[in-house]
């Protein structure tokens, strides 16, 4: 079963020759090396570059253990380069290798040379990009598919199956292929324990492993819900009977945000133009892990649909916040009461900005105006936007909200603008 990636290879391959270092980010499992080593050397093949220009490096395979040494790989690059044509340089899992961005500068040296890499640490890597690379390196973010990626290759399943499928156990390359619901199962326990948590324990010598394990569960228990280490820690001292320290449970959170298995929301005054400090908002990258440490028990449709939307916006390239309105209301006595009032997801595109209620039905006319009480607060003049998971037609209403159906939105790339 191949799924085309179409969009970053568009990405990939709409980069400038030589003069960037193109690093292929994302949580493991999510399809770089194949992406890279698969459908990106194909794509060169097919455009005529002769397979002797192509310099590929695995360094998660014992095959290419020495090239872990900087100076050895730095040499057997160079020795690789026999003429004056363009070379194309594939280094998979680049962070195991000491002092690796002095060996990416080096290449950049090299002035036939093109480089592509990829890596599977957040901090690692981001970090080096925007300081180490000086401004030439160029970070393409992969992500687990997309719905429309994964329905791309089951052309004869309904939109119930698909969604089903697909909120259930994800988008990870591997589990889509798996044929059996005990197999996807299996496999998302089993990567979930023996590869992201033990990589996580590995990379930052965690000792209190158990505290880690009930981090995550909690995490996982909550996501869309506000938070902050300070109320993780209240949490865990009640689910343990025992005391961690928010600093520790950050750093906690820290690790799994760089491990790429979730990312953080960030709450925007809206009106005040300017972002609110703790809590903040976890979402899973992959529903399928998430609901796999669970042991799919904890299914919440209005939950998990929100997370598919939130990871959606981010594959599209779009920067994701909460949206808090300050408003004040009267109470029952007639008294001014000043309340916060939440949008799900306050999004920018470019110069573009989207406000978007995640709602998953309107069944009355009292619930969809619910649902636009906090859009209709907001002042200004960008597109507001309900997304339900009801097969609704395209429409707006009478205040100039729009309505989408979740499907709509999910297939169609220009879902926001219609």
């Amino acid at each position: 079963m191949i799924f085309s990636r179409k969009n970053y290879l568009d990405q990939l391959t709409g980069k400038p020759k030589g003069s960037m270092i193109k690093i292929i980010t994302g949580l493991r499992r999510s399809g770089k090396s194949f992406f890279l080593f698969r459908l990106f050397k194909q794509y060169l093949l097919q455009n005529g570059v002769d397979e002797e220009h192509i310099i590929e490096i695995i360094l998660d395979d014992r095959l290419y253990l020495e090239m872990r040494d900087p100076d050895k790989c730095l040499s057997y690059i160079r020795s690789r380069i026999q003429d004056k044509e363009w070379y194309y340089l594939l280094i998979d899992e680049v962070q195991l290798m000491s002092d690796f961005v002095d060996v990416l500068n080096s290449c950049l040296h090299i002035s036939n040379l093109d480089v592509y890499v990829t890596g599977s640490n957040s901090r690692f890597l981001v970090s080096d990009v925007a300081t180490e690379f000086r401004g030439r390196g160029n970070e393409i973010r992969l992500y687990p598919l997309s719905f429309s990626e994964y329905a791309e290759v089951f052309p004869d399943k309904s939109w119930d199956e698909l969604w089903e499928e697909y909120a259930l156990y994800g988008g990870l390359p591997l589990v889509a292929s798996e044929p059996s619901v005990k197999a996807k199962r299996s496999y998302l326990k089993q990567l979930f324990a023996t590869t992201y948590l033990k990589d996580v324990v590995d990379r930052y010598g965690i000792k209190n492993t158990e505290a880690m394990n009930t981090i995550v569960d909690i995490i996982s228990s909550s996501i869309g819900s506000l938070t902050n280490p300070n109320k993780l820690q209240d949490t865990f001292k009640t689910v343990s009977k025992e005391s961690l320290s928010a600093v520790t449970i950050s750093q906690y959170i820290d690790y799994l945000e760089d491990a790429f298995l979730i990312s953080k929301a960030r709450r925007y005054d809206v009106k005040g133009r300017k972002y609110i400090g703790s809590p903040f908002k976890y979402y899973f990258t992959d529903m399928g892990l998430r609901n796999a440490r669970l042991n799919f028990r904890q299914i919440e449709d209005t939950h998990i649909m929100e997370n598919v939307i939130y990871n959606e916006l981010l594959k599209r390239g779009c920067e994701v916040d909460v949206g808090v309105i300050e408003v004040v209301e009267k109470d029952d006595q007639g008294k001014p009461v000043h309340k916060r009032i939440e949008i799900d997801f306050v999004v920018n595109q470019g110069y573009e900005r989207y406000y978007i209620q995640s709602a998953l039905t309107l069944p009355t006319t009292e619930k969809r105006r619910a649902e636009e009480r906090p859009l209709l607060r907001v002042g200004d003049g960008f597109k507001k936007i309900i997304i339900t998971k009801d097969q609704t037609p395209l429409r707006q209403t009478e205040n100039g909200i729009t309505i989408i159906g979740l499907r709509q939105f999910l297939t169609d790339e220009n879902s926001l603008k219609l």
